[in-house]
Formats: structure tokens, C-alpha cells, sequence
């Protein structure tokens, strides 16, 4: 997976004509760091990735991860009851 989106990073900092000089400066990491990243490197720190993430305008893109969570609603909808009538709250003070 890491390797897929060390590729699908490279293919887009490519289709933006940056150079990996550019990008890495930009992020503020190494051009090495970048490599390693575009390559999937699994050593690198997610902090990397998201930074190169910014600069490549791609950073919404990381709010997507675990969004639509289909096993662990299911998971969490066993262990739900439904209670018989609401709970009691106190009037708020204006």
C-alpha cells in the first residue's frame, strides 16, 4: 500500500512539473527523504508524507483515510442498546 502511494505521490508531483528538488525543499525534508517516500519507504515518518502531501495541494486527501469505517460501525452497533426512555437533563441556565 505504502508503495502505491509512494507511486501515486510521484505521478502527481510529475503531473504538477515539480522537480523532486523542488517538492523536497518545499517540505522542508531531504531530497533522499522524498525518494524513500516515493518509493513507499515504510521507515519514513508519516509526518513526511503528510508534508509533501501540503505541497502537492493533496492534504484533504489524508482526512479520507478510515472515513467510511464500515466494519467498525458494525462492531460498535452490536454493542449499542437502546435505552427505554431519555435521560434526565437538568434545565440550562440562561
Amino acid at each position: 500500500m505504502l508503495r502505491g502511494m509512494g507511486d501515486n505521490l510521484r505521478l502527481a508531483r510529475l503531473r504538477r512539473d515539480l522537480s523532486s528538488e523542488q517538492v523536497a525543499e518545499r517540505a522542508g525534508i531531504s531530497r533522499n527523504t522524498l525518494i524513500k517516500i516515493e518509493k513507499g519507504d515504510e521507515g519514513v515518518a508519516i509526518g513526511m508524507y503528510f508534508r509533501v502531501l501540503i505541497v502537492l495541494g493533496l492534504q484533504d486527501d489524508l482526512s479520507l483515510i478510515a472515513r467510511d469505517d464500515v466494519l467498525g460501525r458494525k462492531l460498535q452497533d452490536i454493542g449499542l442498546t437502546t435505552p427505554r426512555r431519555a435521560t434526565k437533563r437538568p434545565p440550562l441556565n440562561n
